[in-house]
């Protein structure tokens, strides 16, 4: 088999030995034709989607991040090639992100630091989360393990999925076309949901409105499933306590977004999941794949293009 590698930085030391053809996305036209598999080690770019046409073997593609929104164009979908993603990897870094996001705006942290830096003195009382509700929008291996580890410390979460049921992780799961009507029961709203069709734009306005007032709100998802304009509107009315945001429409945020000025905002590049030694941890899941492709065994973590994730 010949395997090409897609990379625009440096690889971990056990991928550095692997047999492969290696590309950026200058030359990958060129370097993938005749490649049976592609490993896109830099995922977040469309830069497959221009020389799909040059993929004349390509049966497999591996995306080494959860997300896969990225890499889903109409002619991969449509297409034979299997895909396949870093599926657990970020399970548990990410719910313990969230978990801290929780904390750090149920303990009012962000005024804690602005008035360190005034050197002010200032007694306030802070919130509890034992006894507080969690909406888990996203009920996939990272919602369920931010859902066991925000219930681990005391508080109530539900999920939001795409059909109504009852669940263990979650107690109940709501359907995402009555979000609406439910969101308005919960102290924060955690938002963990891959980018689908049926995802985008999924907390709009409105969602935001039905919003209980002093709501907090944690987005490690993806930008685009978050109406970023409501989101700052009800910030600066207050309507909104408190955001932590990890995923922005576009990347890297522009100096001049007003989230940027928001006192009761937390910003993040993009990193919830990457604790050290992540890189290591997303090679090992690769590998294991090319084991079994190479062994003519069925692959792991494979993607319902149709749905845009593992299901399961």
């Amino acid at each position: 088999m010949i395997l090409t590698v897609l990379q625009e930085g440096e690889l971990p030391p056990r991928l550095r030995s692997v047999e492969a053809r290696h590309a950026t996305s200058a030359n990958l036209a060129e370097v993938v034709e005749g490649s049976d598999a592609l490993l896109l080690w830099d995922s977040y770019h469309g830069v497959l989607e221009t020389v799909f046409d040059r993929c004349d073997a390509l049966r497999w593609v591996h995306v080494a991040a959860a997300g896969v929104d990225a890499v889903l164009f109409r002619e991969l979908r449509d297409s034979d090639v299997t895909v396949t993603n870093s599926r657990g990897v970020f399970d548990r870094p990410i719910a313990e992100f969230v978990l801290g996001s929780v904390l750090s705006m149920a303990k009012d942290t962000l005024t804690s630091v602005a008035l360190t830096r005034r050197r002010e003195w200032r007694h306030r009382e802070t919130d509890r989360i034992d006894g507080s509700s969690a909406l888990v929008v996203g009920t996939g291996s990272i919602g369920r393990a931010i859902a066991k580890m925000l219930s681990a410390v005391g508080m109530n979460v539900a999920g939001v999925g795409r059909s109504e049921r009852t669940d263990p992780d979650f107690g109940t799961v709501h359907a995402s076309s009555s979000l609406v009507d439910v969101v308005g029961a919960f102290d924060y709203l955690i938002l963990v949901a891959p980018l689908t069709a049926g995802t985008r734009g999924l907390v709009g306005a409105e969602v935001l409105a039905a919003t209980r007032p002093g709501v907090r709100i944690v987005n490690v998802g993806r930008g685009e499933l978050l109406d970023t304009s409501a989101l700052v509107d009800g910030l600066r009315r207050g309507h909104i306590a408190a955001a932590a945001l990890d995923v922005f429409e576009t990347e890297p945020l522009p100096s001049d977004h007003p989230l940027w000025e928001l006192p009761n905002v937390l910003l993040t590049p993009h990193m919830s999941g990457d604790v050290r030694g992540w890189q290591d941890r997303m090679a090992e899941v690769f590998l294991a794949n090319l084991t079994r492709y190479r062994a003519g065994d069925e692959l792991v973590n494979v993607v319902d293009k149709g749905l845009g994730f593992v299901p399961g």
